[in-house]
C-alpha cells in the first residue's frame, strides 16, 4: 500500500495553496504523488454535498445533523477512492489530499455538545475506515488559522462579496465552534498542528510550507 497524507484546516486557512506547494516540492524532490481534494465537485458523487452547502437542506449548518451530513461526504470520498486514486494507493503511490474524513470530524463535531465529540469521532472513523473501507491517513496536518484572520482572507478571496461564501464560511459563530472542536479532534486523533498566524496576522506562505514539508518528509522517512 501507499501512504495517505491529508492537509486539513478551517475555511480560509490556506489548504489549497499549501496543497499545491507541497505537490510541487515533493515532485521536485523526485517523489511521485497523486494530489486530490475534497469534496470532489467535478463528480456526480458530490451532489448531496453541493445541495447541503448551498443551503438546500437549511440555511444554517445545524439544520442538518452531523451524522447525516457526514454520510453525504463519505459517499463522495468513497466514489473518489474507487474511481480516481484507489489503484495508485494500492500500488504504493503517495496520495496527498486537501481535506478528507478529518474535515467531517472537525466541522460536524462542532454541531454537538462537547461530551458527544468522542462518541461521534469513534462512529465516524469506524464507518469510513472500517465499514466503508477507505484508507486511514498516515499523517494529518491541521493548519490552525484563527477565525478573525481567516475571515479577512476569505473577504479578500471573494473581493468583499459576502454572499459568495457558503453556509459554513459566512457563519462566524459556527467557525469559532469549529476551531474549538478542531483542537480537541487534533489531539484525540493524533493530528500534527501547524500554526498559521502570529500577532493577529497570517504567517508567510513560505514559512507554513516549510513546516508542512518537514512533517511530510519525516513521515516518509
Amino acid at each position: 500500500m501507499g501512504k495517505l497524507i491529508v492537509i486539513e484546516g478551517l475555511d480560509g486557512s490556506g489548504k489549497s495553496t499549501q496543497l499545491e506547494l507541497l505537490k510541487k516540492r515533493l515532485t521536485e524532490s523526485g517523489i511521485s504523488i497523486n494530489a486530490i481534494s475534497f469534496p470532489d465537485y467535478e463528480s456526480d458523487s458530490s451532489a448531496l454535498v453541493k445541495m447541503y452547502l448551498s443551503g438546500r437542506f437549511g440555511t444554517k449548518p445545524n439544520d442538518v445533523n452531523p451524522y447525516a451530513a457526514s454520510l453525504f461526504y463519505c459517499v463522495d470520498r468513497y466514489a473518489s477512492f474507487k474511481e480516481k486514486w484507489g489503484g495508485d494507493y494500492s500500488g504504493g503511490k503517495l496520495i496527498v489530499a486537501g481535506r478528507y474524513t478529518t474535515s467531517n470530524a472537525i466541522h460536524q463535531a462542532s454541531k454537538l455538545n462537547e461530551d458527544e465529540w468522542k462518541p461521534f469521532l469513534d462512529w465516524l472513523y469506524d464507518i469510513e475506515y472500517e465499514k466503508v473501507g477507505i484508507p486511514k491517513p498516515d499523517l494529518v496536518i491541521f493548519l490552525d488559522m484563527p477565525v478573525e484572520v481567516s475571515q479577512k482572507l476569505l473577504s479578500g478571496r471573494y473581493k468583499g462579496d459576502e454572499g459568495s461564501k457558503d453556509i459554513h464560511e459566512r457563519d462566524v459563530d459556527y467557525l469559532n465552534r469549529c476551531r474549538k472542536a478542531a483542537k480537541f479532534v487534533a489531539d484525540y486523533s493524533g493530528f500534527e498542528t501547524v500554526c498559521c498566524a502570529s500577532g493577529g496576522e497570517p504567517r508567510s506562505i513560505e514559512e507554513i510550507s516549510d513546516d508542512i514539508f518537514s512533517l511530510v518528509m519525516k513521515t516518509l522517512g
